[in-house]
């Protein structure tokens, strides 16, 4: 007969301390205080302004990921690469978006629900759409987040969070642009056989 395991805890035993529970420690919309300079409104304005974008950022990512894996057609091959690429360069922003948030003592939004709370994105189908029109969602998701990017940028730099306007305008709304760009270059209807 084998002894039956013991499910107490020994000093220095190793045994992880499973299921535990407990209150939040920081509820989203507040800020702990941080010593970066800057006051708490400016703070807490950034914060939200950040997440917003954040938000859609979350569901473009999610985006990207969706439409790589159902790309079709005689240019599934290049369409499938570059979502791939741009939807890694947007999980990139997610990452930085967040953790800019987290320096500012806010919470950042990161639960799926939560985040389809948030953003202005509008939800695609659940199924396939042609490829023409998924081209066309994430330029559409990507003008939503590059105009709240711009006005959110110019507007914390006013209040002098030039950390938040350098990461807006850098990062997201460079990187934006240039997804923009090469998306919309599929769109053009060029004949691949007649000159």
């Amino acid at each position: 007969m084998e002894p039956a395991l013991s499910t107490t805890s020994s000093a220095g035993g190793g045994q992880p301390l499973l299921h535990q529970k407990g209150a939040e420690t920081q509820s989203f919309g507040t800020l702990k205080q941080l010593p970066i300079g800057l006051g708490h409104d400016t703070r807490k304005y950034a914060c939200q302004r950040l997440n917003r974008v954040l938000a859609d950022t979350h569901i473009l990512y999610a985006l990207y990921k969706k439409h790589h894996w159902l790309m079709r057609g005689a240019t599934f091959y290049s369409l499938h690469l570059m979502l791939d690429k741009h939807a890694q360069e947007q999980l990139a922003l997610v990452d930085a978006l967040a953790e800019r948030i987290q320096s500012l003592g806010g919470v950042a939004v990161a639960d799926p629900r939560h985040v389809a709370e948030l953003t202005s994105v509008p939800r695609p189908p659940d199924g396939v759409e042609p490829v023409p029109v998924m081209l066309s969602r994430l330029l559409d998701a990507h003008e939503r987040i590059l105009i709240d990017a711009r006005d959110a940028a110019a507007r914390v730099s006013a209040e002098g969070d030039e950390g938040s306007n350098d990461l807006l305008v850098s990062e997201v709304v460079r990187a934006g642009e240039t997804q923009v760009w090469f998306l919309a270059e599929h769109l053009v209807d060029t004949p691949l056989v007649r000159a």
